[in-house]
């Protein structure tokens, strides 16, 4: 099986770790259960387009599998709904809700470019609706995920949980490391 016939995903697992490291890099204050799982759930959004594969819709078609709901404008629609979700009295002119718009914009956001970094299928929709051109990253150094669990467990998973070690695993290590040390320098919690 090529890249391109392959399921052509970064893997949740990959997605979960760069969604963490975001969100341990905000503000302790927002750090509540209800943080944690929307900051999952818009990582792992995106995704909700392989049910059109299921009802019909051609992979290259703008609702396709990385098309619209991998786009910057929908990134930035969750972006701007998701905050009064995590954080309900939170008034809707405060700094605090323009940080929490900017955070789950660029959670949502984080599923494309990791996408955009794997080896295979036909790219992000990045700017659609206005465009419909897939776009990749010139490195592309993440393997393509199987969907399904049992996918894992062959040879192609393992490779693609060796893959995100490195290059999602090992760069969200260091950040996290990095920003553990920052924070004590500071005197800051966390």
């Amino acid at each position: 099986m090529n890249s391109t016939e392959r399921n052509d995903v970064a893997s949740g697992f990959g997605h979960i770790a760069v969604a963490y490291a975001m969100g341990k890099t905000t503000s302790s204050e927002f750090h509540t259960s209800r943080f944690w799982w929307l900051t999952v759930a818009c990582c792992l959004l995106p995704d909700v387009d392989v049910i059109g594969l299921v009802l019909g819709i051609p992979y290259e078609h703008m609702m396709g599998h990385r098309g619209f709901s991998h786009s910057l404008i929908f990134a930035v629609m969750v972006g701007l709904l998701v905050p009064r979700l995590a954080v309900p009295h939170l008034p809707f002119r405060s700094r605090s809700f323009g940080v929490l718009v900017l955070y789950f914009s660029c959670v949502t956001m984080s599923h494309g470019i990791l996408d955009a970094m794997t080896d295979g299928g036909l790219g992000i929709a990045f700017f659609a609706p206005f465009d419909s051109t897939r776009y990749f990253f010139p490195w592309r150094p993440l393997i393509v995920s199987p969907i399904g669990l049992f996918e894992f467990f062959s040879a192609w998973g393992m490779g693609v949980l060796w893959s995100e070690l490195l290059w999602i695993g090992m760069p969200v290590t260091f950040w996290l490391i990095g920003l553990k040390v920052m924070r004590r320098v500071r005197g800051l919690p966390g």
